[in-house]
């Protein structure tokens, strides 16, 4: 087997990549993907020991439990961001430092269920927001301060549905390389 180097470890899909054009059939995709990750996720975490829940996905990486409760924390950011672009002029949006969230103890050494129960819910909430969105809407946008420019609604679709897949590949990699069934 070929040793993978860190950045095929760090991104196993790749980065996310912009369309040219957010056509309604890219996002409705986008937004199906949205509404399978909780499923998705959860039967390829399920049966996981503590000892697989413990291991990182990479060197010096976050855990295989640090990265479901990772999700549960951004996706919650993304709800309150969307609410954000639809509720307020171009708002800019509170910068959450991750790497400090998943170094907490609720994120180490918490059981993986009420990530996933949450999640479930979430989920459902989002993607009914997103469903829902008129073209005017999706062009609604925030500014992100760590990266200073605008998202557009339609662009956080679009990263979203890539974010739960660059997070689901982590683990379903980890668990090719480990040879987990």
């Amino acid at each position: 087997m070929t040793e993978l180097t860190l950045e095929q470890l760090r991104y196993p899909i790749g980065n996310f990549i912009a369309p040219a054009e957010y056509t309604s059939e890219y996002i409705a995709n986008c937004i199906g993907q949205i509404e399978s990750f909780p499923e998705r996720l959860k039967k390829e975490v399920e049966h996981l020991n503590d000892h697989q829940l413990d291991t990182p996905y990479r060197p010096g990486g976050w855990t295989i439990r640090q990265v479901v409760h990772h999700c549960a924390d951004s996706h919650m950011n993304c709800l309150i961001r969307m609410k954000w672009a639809l509720t307020e002029d171009t708002p800019t949006i509170k910068f959450y430092y991750e790497d400090r969230w998943t170094d907490m103890q609720d994120e180490k050494k918490m059981p993986i269920a009420a990530s996933l129960l949450l999640l479930e819910g979430l989920h459902q909430r989002i993607v009914y927001l997103m469903k829902n969105l008129s073209e005017e809407e999706l062009q609604r946008s925030f500014i992100h301060p760590e990266h200073g420019k605008k998202f557009r609604l339609e662009e956080l679709i679009g990263i979203y549905a890539w974010h739960g897949n660059h997070h689901l590949a982590h683990i379903t990699e980890l668990k090719k390389r480990q040879q987990w069934t």
